[in-house]
C-alpha cells in the first residue's frame, strides 16, 4: 500500500499561477506542485502576448485600464475584482523582474527613462500601450524563470506526470454522516501517477487548484493537450459553485495549416499594425467594427467566422508583410520562426488563420482572496472565476490574474497555516480497484473523446442557436452514462480521467449557455441575438445538487 503523503499546500498545476504560489508560500510552508506532464506542457509557457499593467502614470492610467477591462466584459466584469487586480499590476510586474523574467525593452528611451525603458506593446480592446512582453513568448519566459527557482527551493517538492483524479472530501469520507456544506472541508486528493498508473493519496492543509482552462473540450484551440478542466470539474464535483461557463474565448488567429496542430498567432501582430484579409487580398475588418482589428477578440473572432462561412473558406490571412522585415523578426521571432517552418514567410506572405477555443472565462467561483465555497480549497488562475473577465477578456489580463490572486492567496493562506500550527492529517482511506479490471475496449474512450469535441465545435462553437445547444445535451447525457459506467469498472487511465472532466465541463458550458436568453460577449446566439436589457446584467451561477446524485444542478442567473 501507498504511504499517504503529507504536505502543508498541494498546488494543482505548474502554470504561471501555480509557480508564482508556490514561490510566495514556500517560505512558511511545505509545498507539493503537481504537474500532469512536464512543466513545460503547461498553457502558460504558449502565451505570447503579455501582461497587462500600467507602466506610466503620465501616459496611461488605473482608471482607463479598468474602463477597457469593464468595456470588454460587456457588463459582467466585477468592478471590486477589477479594480483589484489592475492596482496590483505594477506589483506584479516589479515582482517578475525581482524575480529575473527579462521583458524587452525600448531601445529609443533614454538612460533617464529607467522606470519606463521597457517596450509596450498594445492589443485589442486597450486604449493604451501597457502590455509587458518578452518579445513574443511572454509566457515561457515566466515559465522558465519561475520554474528554476521553484525546482532550487528546499521547501518545494515537485511531482511531474501526476494528474488528480478527484479531491477528498469530509464527506466523501462517509457518507452516512451527513455532512452539510458548512462544514464540509477540502483534506487532499487522490492523484495518479501516470508513469506507473498507481493513485496516491495527497493529505494537505490547503488545497489550491491552478489547473488552468477547458479549451481542449473543443476540436480546435490554441491550448496544449492538458487543458481539459480538471479543476473546475473536480470543484464541481465536490460541490462547488460554477460561474459564466458560457464564456469560452476563441481567439481570433491561429496558424491554418495540417501540421501546425494549435499554434496561436499572438493578438499583438495585429496590435502592430497586421491587418485580417480575405483570401483575395481584400481587407474586411472596418465592415465589422470601428477599432478594425483592435477590436476584442470576441468580434474579429465572429467576423472571421462569419465571412469563412459566407465565401466557403477554410480560412482568412493575417498580413504583416508590410513592415520592415527587421521589425517583423526582432517583435515576432518565434511567430516567424515557426512560420518559416512551414515554408510561409511572414515578411512577404500573408499568415493563414482560423479561430479556435482559447480561454475559460468562467470557472470556479472564488472571493477576493481566492477562496471557493469549500474550506481549505482555493482556485486561481484561468480554472477561477473571479468576475475580472465578465463576458469577455481583455488581451493580457490572464497572466495579470494568474500573478495578483497567486499573491492574494499566499496572504490569506499564510494567514491559515499561521492559525492552525496544530493541525492534525487524517488518516485518508487508499484508492479502492478490489472491483474493477483493465479496460479491455480503449476505444471506447478514445471515440466518446473525438465524438465529444467533434459536436462542442458543431453544436457550441462561436455561433449558438437553441436547437444546436439542445442536441449537444441530449448527446452529453448519453456520453456521461456511458463514462459513468466505465469509470465505475475499470481502471483508472490519464485518458479516462480527462474524458470524465471534460463532459463534466462540456455540461457545464452546455447548461450555462441554455440559460442566457440573449447575445453577450463571448455567447453569441441566432435566437437571442440581442443583449437582454430589460434588467441588469447577471452572471450565471451553477449551483451541484449534492443532494441528488443524479442531476446535475441548477443554473440561474444571478
Amino acid at each position: 500500500m501507498t504511504k499517504q503523503i503529507n504536505t502543508d499546500v498541494l498546488i494543482l498545476g505548474a502554470g504561471a499561477a501555480g509557480l508564482s504560489l508556490a514561490l510566495r508560500l514556500a517560505e512558511n510552508a511545505r509545498v507539493s506542485i503537481l504537474a500532469k506532464g512536464a512543466f513545460s506542457e503547461g498553457s502558460s509557457l504558449y502565451a505570447q502576448g503579455g501582461v497587462a499593467a500600467v507602466a506610466n502614470k503620465d501616459k496611461d492610467s488605473f482608471e482607463s485600464h479598468i474602463e477597457d477591462t469593464i468595456l470588454a466584459g460587456a457588463g459582467l466584469c466585477r468592478e471590486k475584482t477589477v479594480k483589484q487586480v489592475v492596482r496590483h499590476g505594477p506589483e506584479a510586474i516589479a515582482w517578475l523582474i525581482e524575480k529575473g523574467v527579462l521583458f524587452t525593452t525600448d531601445a529609443s528611451a533614454s538612460e533617464n527613462e529607467s522606470d519606463h525603458s521597457f517596450h509596450l506593446t498594445r492589443e485589442g480592446g486597450h486604449s493604451h500601450r501597457r502590455v509587458y512582453h518578452a518579445a513574443d513568448a511572454t509566457g515561457r519566459a515566466i515559465e522558465n524563470t519561475l520554474e528554476k527557482q521553484v525546482r532550487a527551493h528546499k521547501n518545494i517538492t515537485i511531482f511531474e506526470d501526476h494528474i488528480a483524479v478527484d479531491l477528498i472530501t469530509e464527506s466523501k469520507l462517509d457518507t452516512k454522516l451527513n455532512i452539510s456544506a458548512d462544514n464540509n472541508a477540502c483534506l487532499g486528493a487522490y492523484v495518479l501517477n501516470r508513469a506507473t498508473g498507481k493513485i496516491k493519496v495527497f493529505a494537505a492543509r490547503v488545497v489550491v487548484l491552478a489547473t488552468g482552462g477547458a479549451a481542449k473540450v473543443y476540436l480546435y484551440t490554441s491550448n496544449p493537450d492538458t487543458s481539459t478542466g480538471d479543476g473546475i470539474a473536480m470543484a464541481w464535483r465536490a460541490g462547488c459553485r460554477v460561474g459564466n461557463m458560457e464564456f469560452v474565448q476563441f481567439h481570433p488567429t491561429c496558424l491554418y495549416h495540417s501540421k501546425a496542430k494549435s499554434f496561436l498567432i499572438t493578438e499583438a501582430v495585429r496590435g502592430e499594425g497586421g491587418k485580417l484579409k480575405l483570401t483575395d487580398g481584400n481587407s474586411f475588418m472596418a465592415d465589422h467594427d470601428d477599432r478594425g482589428e483592435l477590436a476584442p477578440r470576441d468580434i474579429v473572432a465572429r467576423a472571421i467566422d462569419y465571412e469563412m462561412k459566407r465565401r466557403g473558406d477554410d480560412h482568412v490571412n493575417l498580413d504583416i508583410s508590410h513592415m520592415p522585415d527587421d521589425f517583423i523578426k526582432n517583435h515576432f521571432p518565434t511567430v516567424y520562426e515557426k512560420c518559416k517552418s512551414f515554408n510561409i514567410d511572414i515578411t512577404s506572405d500573408p499568415i493563414p488563420v482560423v479561430p479556435a477555443a482559447h480561454y475559460t472565462c468562467g470557472g470556479i467561483c472564488t472571493d477576493l482572496s481566492a477562496r471557493t465555497d469549500l474550506p481549505g480549497l482555493y482556485a486561481i488562475g484561468e480554472c477561477a472565476f473571479t468576475g475580472l473577465h465578465g463576458a469577455n477578456r481583455l488581451a493580457s489580463n490572464s497572466l495579470l490574474e494568474c500573478l495578483v490572486f497567486a499573491k492574494l492567496a499566499a496572504d490569506d493562506i499564510n494567514l491559515a497555516l499561521k492559525q492552525s500550527k496544530n493541525y492534525q492529517y487524517k488518516n485518508l482511506p487508499a484508492w479502492d480497484e478490489s472491483r474493477v479490471t483493465d479496460a479491455d475496449e480503449q476505444v471506447v474512450v478514445s471515440h466518446n473523446w473525438d465524438e465529444l469535441r467533434r459536436f462542442m465545435w458543431d453544436y457550441v462553437g462561436i455561433v449558438r442557436t437553441t436547437k444546436r445547444l439542445q442536441r449537444a445535451q441530449h448527446r452529453i447525457d448519453l456520453l456521461k452514462d456511458e463514462i459513468r459506467e466505465y469509470y465505475t469498472n475499470f481502471k483508472i487511465t490519464n485518458d479516462l480521467v480527462e474524458l470524465r472532466n471534460l463532459v463534466d465541463v462540456a455540461d457545464l458550458i452546455i447548461r450555462s449557455a441554455l440559460v442566457r436568453k440573449e447575445s453577450r460577449g463571448l455567447h453569441f446566439t441566432r435566437d437571442y441575438p440581442e443583449l437582454d436589457e430589460s434588467s441588469a446584467p447577471k452572471d450565471t451561477i451553477l449551483k451541484p445538487l449534492t443532494n441528488q446524485p443524479n442531476k446535475t444542478g441548477i443554473a440561474a442567473l444571478i
